[in-house]
């Protein structure tokens, strides 16, 4: 019993390590918690002194405590109980899955990821590949919004880049709460998101208990006026037209709102277009695929529309990153021509739903998201390289054989496509002309295409490359929308 016992030195050595810390984090710990945490919220005060919409108190509660709050949550309670009813097992373990649910979507916002690294980060990337410029914005209508309204932004889906270019262009006004899909869940980078304020969801989840701790969180952040970001189409066009929209997020977000006691939520549309798709040619094969696959009597469903057909291949990220720094290096790196961003007028949900009278719920959602999606399509601004595509699909679909045999010299190019600008204006579209010169910008929208090998120039007559049908109507679908009759393809 008192025999002596003899223990290695590096055990020893552990165990005094393990001590110290444990006393650090008694004694030290709550000090040094409560020192960043007032330099934090004085960061964040500081901040809502220059931001239009401030950082609401939701977004800087303990990561912890909401998860908490969602698991209390009686419809949640309620979700897990059926769950566990239906699957014969005790309601705890449903309980423990609506925890894990929880803490996959649950955000962990941190003001210095998103201002000194987020913003910063998205800045740089925005101005290396495009010229960023900021279209239409109608200033006093977003001036005027309630201080306390809860704000949307609603975005078509052009690109993986929108995410970066609207958190760029909206950086002075706001920080943007995301709804990002299950393909950024990969190590480091989904703690960047989290702390960016962004959640994951899971697309098409059939999981009741997942839907109900999905909807309790959005429904939360709602109402206590996070501001946030969503794209109604789910996913990016493969044809370049704007996607049929999907409602879910929506209903999460107003279907329990009440306009007399909650705060209104108000809807900004955003369109944006860019002179270059980074993703175009995989966006485009995937079609490919799909109609081959239909073709062939595969089993499997396909179409423009399914998300199973695009997949980003890992090593054509790399290559493609790889080739983007060594030109970068090298001073070869030529910026993909213009990327574009139009805000417009504000939609009151309080005001729209006085408007038009209180609907049945099931309906409404529907209703007023197809309303907020027509005015996405509205602002999409039109760029040279859209304009100038445009013009080659209008000439091509006048053409018996789908090919232009004859071509368009530049001079009946800039005739069409001046042509083509008024008809857009009379419809009210909004159009980025750079340096105010009609004439510059399509010949920058025809140097566009000739570089990338879209378009080849003849003894002075331009006609479409062959085989780059697909990618020229994919930028000239992005503004079909704006010319009803337009044939798309």
């Amino acid at each position: 019993m008192f025999e002596t016992v003899s223990i290695p030195l590096w055990l020893v050595a552990l165990a005094g390590i393990l001590a110290l810390i444990g006393l650090l984090d008694r004694i030290v710990g709550p000090g040094l918690r409560w020192f960043f945490r007032r330099k934090a919220n004085a960061a964040i005060d500081e901040l809502n002194t220059r931001l239009q919409l401030s950082i609401q108190p939701f977004k800087t509660t303990r990561r912890k405590s909401l998860i908490d709050g969602l698991l209390f949550d009686p419809q949640v309670v309620k979700a897990a109980e059926i769950q566990a009813r239906e699957e014969d097992v005790p309601r705890e373990v449903a309980m423990a899955r609506a925890k894990r649910y929880a803490q996959e979507i649950v955000p962990a916002f941190n003001a210095y990821a998103y201002f000194s690294i987020g913003t910063r980060l998205s800045r740089w990337i925005s101005r290396l590949l495009y010229r960023v410029r900021l279209g239409y914005a109608d200033d006093k209508a977003l001036s005027a919004i309630e201080e306390d309204a809860t704000v949307v932004f609603v975005m078509n889906h052009r690109s993986n880049m929108d995410y970066v270019l609207v958190t760029y262009l909206a950086s002075a006004s706001a920080t943007l709460s995301y709804a990002v899909g299950e393909w950024a869940r990969v190590w480091l980078l989904q703690s960047i998101i989290r702390a960016m304020g962004a959640y994951f969801i899971r697309r098409d989840s059939g999981n009741l208990l997942y839907r109900r701790v999905l909807s309790r969180y959005v429904a939360m952040a709602t109402r206590s006026g996070v501001t946030q970001a969503m794209f109604p189409e789910g996913g990016l066009s493969r044809d370049g037209l704007l996607r049929e929209p999907k409602f879910g997020l929506l209903s999460y977000m107003i279907g329990e709102f009440n306009p007399a006691e909650d705060r209104d939520v108000v809807f900004v549309p955003v369109g944006l277009n860019y002179d270059r798709v980074i993703e175009d040619r995989v966006l485009t094969g995937a079609v490919r695929s799909s109609l081959e696959v239909s073709t062939h009597g595969a089993d499997r469903p396909g179409g423009p529309g399914d998300e199973a057909d695009f997949r980003l291949k890992s090593g054509s990220v790399r290559s493609f990153l790889f080739d983007l720094v060594k030109r970068y290096f090298k001073g070869e790196l030529y910026r993909y021509g213009y990327a574009c961003a139009s805000f417009g007028q504000p939609i009151s949900l309080r005001d729209w739903l006085t408007n038009e009278g209180e609907e049945d719920r099931s309906t409404m959602v529907e209703c007023f998201g197809t309303h907020v999606m027509n005015r996405v399509g509205q602002v999409v601004p039109v760029l040279p390289v859209s304009l100038v595509a445009t013009v080659f699909t209008s000439y091509l679909d006048r053409d018996e054989d789908g090919i232009a045999q004859d071509g368009l010299t530049e001079l009946e190019l800039k005739a069409r496509a001046f042509a083509l600008m008024k008809r857009l204006e009379a419809g009210g579209a909004h159009i980025h002309i750079p340096r105010m010169d009609r004439d510059y910008a399509i010949s920058a929208g025809l140097r566009m295409l000739t570089l990338r090998h879209l378009v080849t120039e003849n003894s002075g007559l331009f006609r479409v490359a062959e085989g780059e049908h697909a990618l020229i109507h994919f930028y000239a679908n992005s503004i079909a929308h704006l010319l009803p009759g337009t044939l798309q393809k």
